[in-house]
């Protein structure tokens, strides 16, 4: 203590010699506590909306593609057409894709989202391959005397009570039987050759993959509707896809996997930062309180003050004083709330506390992600904040005038 600068030295003093001013300590310890509060809440709200964030984006970007390429006069070529966008810089994968819509029956009914791909292309493009929790997508060729596969959801599966060598039918509004009255739809017969969950309750409850040659016949179609790109950064997708129009040509658009999303992740980013500001409350008020605290000790000490000010003490050094008595209160709070947010973050994360609506969120539970920039910013403002409270009360401790302060004394 004896080699703490002077100022130092008072500032610790005044905090730890409370014997007389119990009321003062108290509401010391209250704004510590708000602000420890303060930073622990903000920092598991932030850790939350950014896990949120991020697994819903892994699992959508997981689910489907990178980038999307139309072209207008459609695709006739598929192999020739994935060729050249597989020779555009940064490209990873390419895949052709048809999709439509349906009804499939097995002990019970239901609307299915039918996508029409090449097993070995689209492992190159999305994650369904290591979504597979039966049966396999190389199954899904077409083989001679047997019903075509087609691989389900587990959601799905479930509701349907079908699963991998049962058989279901799947009637389409498209490729049906010309009659002379109408178009009449068609059941076809499917058999369930592989299971799969990719994590998001929309995919697994209202998809279903069939090969790209049976899609063809199933949808009344001769060509795929687009293809699919992946990229080797996600966050360059938007870049990469103008990068493709460039290259194919006029004919060709492209469209990245955040404008199709970009409702969805606008909502979460607004989200994130109202629950940020309301939890940003909780801090500020913590510094009035280091106001009210440091307002009543400059009127309890008003005597050390004139005191000091007597055998020479100058204006900034009290100003000084009261300053680093504010920024302890407030560093203390924030290295405390911090140190106790990051462990609940911890704890929430490992043992996943934290369930949500599967049909709304499209997943189970929220993981908790603290990204080192939200920590930096929230411990740093908090310590300003902090600091911000303390310089009306140092000034008005630093403008006392001695002989005001000692003529009653």
């Amino acid at each position: 203590m004896d080699r703490l600068p002077y100022e130092l030295f008072v500032a610790i003093r005044y905090l730890l010699a409370r014997r007389k001013q119990a009321f003062i300590s108290l509401i010391s310890f209250i704004s510590t506590l708000g602000v420890m509060v303060g930073v622990m809440a903000l920092l598991i709200a932030l850790a939350l909306m950014t896990g949120l964030q991020g697994e819903l984006r892994d699992r959508i970007v997981g689910s489907s593609a990178h980038v999307f390429v139309h072209k207008a006069t459609g695709i006739q070529d598929p192999e020739a057409e994935v060729a050249r966008i597989k020779e555009v810089p940064r490209v990873l994968g390419a895949a052709p894709v048809i999709i439509g819509q349906g009804m499939i029956t097995g002990q019970q009914d239901g609307f299915v989202n039918i996508k029409g791909i090449l097993p070995s292309r689209e492992v190159e493009v999305t994650d369904i391959e290591e979504a597979m929790k039966a049966g396999s997508l190389e199954a899904l060729e077409p083989r001679e005397g047997q019903p075509p596969g087609i691989v389900i959801g587990q959601e799905l599966a479930s509701k349907l009570s079908a699963f991998v060598g049962d058989d279901v039918f799947v009637l389409t509004p498209e490729g049906g039987v010309l009659t002379p009255g109408a178009l009449m739809p068609v059941q076809r017969r499917f058999r369930v050759v592989g299971l799969f969950s990719l994590g998001l309750f929309e995919y697994d409850q209202a998809y279903a993959f069939v090969h790209l040659d049976t899609a063809k016949r199933l949808m009344g179609r001769s060509t795929p509707d687009f293809i699919e790109v992946r990229v080797d950064d996600m966050f360059d997708a938007e870049e990469i896809g103008a990068t493709i129009s460039d290259h194919l040509g006029d004919q060709y658009m492209a469209q990245a996997w955040s404008d199709l999303n970009q409702s969805l992740f606008s909502a979460l980013a607004l989200e994130k930062m109202a629950i940020s500001i309301t939890i940003g409350l909780i801090v500020m008020v913590a510094a009035l309180n280091i106001v009210a605290s440091l307002v009543l000790l400059v009127m309890e000490k008003s005597r050390d003050i004139a005191i000091l000010k007597t055998m020479g003490s100058s204006t900034a050094s009290i100003r000084r004083i009261f300053m680093l008595q504010g920024l302890i209160i407030g560093t203390i709070g924030t290295l405390a709330g911090a140190l106790f947010g990051t462990v609940i973050i911890y704890i929430a994360d490992r043992y996943k506390l934290v369930t949500v609506p599967l049909d709304v969120y499209q997943i189970s539970h929220v993981p908790f992600r603290l990204e080192a920039t939200d920590f930096v910013v929230v411990v740093l403002s908090a310590i300003v904040i902090c600091f911000v409270a303390t310089i009306y009360p140092s000034r008005q401790a630093a403008k006392l005038d001695p002989a005001q302060a000692l003529r009653y004394q």
